[in-house]
């Protein structure tokens, strides 16, 4: 069975990478087909409640190879892990057939979930280099996941999703119409926008108060005079008090 899986992930390679010359070459130096060899048996120990050996199996491939797989992680037929350094596959992570995986991608957790953790790859599905996915949700066959993308909720299939936080471009093979790459939202923008909205609202309380000394303070040279409030840090307070009963 462990042969027979070597063979198919060593084809998998020499149809997909043109790089690939021979098959020697491929079992010799390529990282991710290494990687996938100790896997197999590494998962069968786990599988088998052998999961001290199993951990030694990995950790011991993650430094020879840069590529870290978790035993308990079900990975499918010809899979292919192009250059491999910096992999991370989680230990619920699922795996369909005929997936490619380049370095840096990480199929991992969010830290919030129990049980199944990681996500499910389905089937003929390409994870490009340095794309995060994560969460205990499927991403459905034949989609593709952009370099860099953060991936963080389930993915339909034949799509393709690209960005931070990661959205749908493609949908079987014709762009989504609603995408808009220049008026994006800015949270930056909403933050000071926000601030200034605050600002002006302290302001006009400010001259709601304090109208008559702002009109006869000697040194004003603008509304924005502090001199002639007597106690601002309190009316500051009053302030922030009334938008939190507001928002109770």
């Amino acid at each position: 069975m462990f042969f027979k899986a070597m063979k198919e992930d060593i084809d998998a390679v020499m149809e997909k990478d043109p790089a690939a010359r021979t098959r020697f070459e491929v079992f010799m130096c390529y990282p991710g087909v290494r990687a996938l060899m100790w896997h197999r048996p590494a998962h069968w120990l786990y599988k088998h409640n052998m999961k001290f050996l199993a951990r030694v199996i990995s950790q011991r491939v993650r430094h020879t190879t840069g590529i870290e797989i978790h035993p308990g992680a079900t990975i499918g037929r010809r899979c292919f892990i192009d250059h491999g350094m910096a992999v991370v596959i989680g230990e619920t992570a699922e795996i369909g057939d005929d997936v490619t995986i380049y370095q840096a991608v990480t199929l991992g957790g969010t830290g919030k979930d129990t049980g199944k953790r990681h996500p499910t790859i389905g089937n003929n599905v390409i994870v490009s280099s340095g794309a995060k996915v994560l969460g205990p949700f499927k991403v459905g066959d034949n989609s593709k996941i952009g370099a860099g993308a953060v991936v963080i909720e389930e993915v339909p299939p034949n799509c393709t999703v690209v960005g931070i936080p990661g959205h749908i471009v493609k949908r079987n093979n014709v762009l989504v119409n609603d995408m808009d790459q220049i008026d994006l939202p800015d949270p930056v923008e909403t933050q000071i926008s926000c601030l200034r909205d605050r600002i002006a609202a302290l302001e006009a309380e400010l001259n709601m108060y304090h109208k008559k000394e702002l009109e006869n303070c000697s040194e004003c040279d603008s509304d924005g005079c502090m001199t002639c409030v007597p106690d601002l840090e309190a009316l500051l307070n009053r302030t922030d008090n009334k938008e939190k009963d507001k928002e109770k």
